[in-house]
């Protein structure tokens, strides 16, 4: 399966991590869904706002009075903020949609923010914190959390134990905290959480097209990943694709022979071997 867009973002996921342009592969995300996306107009004014609010924090302020003023100028002058009414609009994880709308989920305001920062010269970082990311700030007294869909506002351990514990269905200890702080996510790894957020609204659609070029792109940030493998096996059986999807839940069972499910996949092959040979 090909397409331009697909082409587009392999093209750009090719790249060493420190010449991958962060927005520009987000924003070829969204070409799937806008073939006709143009790409530099939203370049530029990500460009724009970052140097209308450098005016207002030059480089010699402290950092802290630099991130309040992008907080100040981000969430309070421009009015971005958190899509809490329709968290799952496929919207929300387009990057020219939320640059349009001014609303977003965590991951692409997270996005939004670090690419600010990053061309004010703040020391950002994406973190992949379980069920909602957020962005990391080193400054000489240790590290700021940050929350771009909370209006920036900064999150202290015992929020982050709070946050955890609703994932995990148990007490966190603070060293599980710190030791999740330490690890930051590269920009492939924003790219490949932002297409997981899609494929699964895509899955709950049914909307299995859209949500086999985001596993198609998943894969090229990531080969050979036994989920995904499994997950497009799933969708090309939806597809009626039998082959592809027995080979690819053949292969995720060559990299994973005692997955939890691996007796359910087994079913699948079983039910698609039947299906493979009435096509012969």
């Amino acid at each position: 399966m090909t397409s331009p867009a697909l082409d587009r973002f392999r093209q750009l996921v090719d790249r060493p991590e420190t010449e991958l342009n962060l927005a520009e592969a987000a924003l070829a995300i969204a070409e799937e869904e806008y073939p006709d996306l143009a790409a530099a107009p939203y370049l530029g004014k990500l460009d724009a706002m970052a140097l209308e609010v450098a005016r207002e924090a030059p480089e010699h302020e402290p950092l802290t009075d630099r991130i309040v003023a992008l907080n100040r100028f981000l969430f309070h002058k421009q009015g971005f903020r958190g899509n809490n009414n329709d968290y799952y609009d496929p919207r929300n994880s387009f990057l020219n949609d939320v640059l349009e709308r001014r609303m977003g989920i965590p991951i692409t305001l997270c996005v939004i923010y670090l690419e600010l920062g990053w061309r004010m010269g703040l020391p950002l970082e994406g973190l992949s914190f379980p069920g909602h990311f957020l962005v990391k700030c080193e400054v000489p007294e240790g590290a700021i959390v940050l929350d771009p869909f909370a209006y920036g506002n900064s999150v202290g351990v015992d929020e982050l134990k709070r946050r955890l514990t609703l994932v995990y269905g148990r007490a966190v200890t603070e060293d599980e905290v710190l030791a999740l702080l330490l690890g930051c996510a590269s920009r492939k790894e924003i790219l490949a959480r932002m297409l997981r957020n899609l494929k699964a609204i895509y899955l709950n659609q049914s909307a299995f097209s859209s949500a086999l070029s985001m596993v198609e792109r998943i894969l090229m940030i990531h080969p050979d990943e036994p989920a995904e493998l499994r997950d497009r096996g799933i969708i090309y059986q939806g597809l009626e694709c039998f082959r592809a999807a027995q080979a690819d839940l053949q292969r995720y069972l060559e990299l994973l022979p005692k997955a939890r499910d691996a007796r359910k996949v087994r079913e699948r092959l079983a039910e698609l071997s039947g299906r493979v040979a009435r096509l012969n």
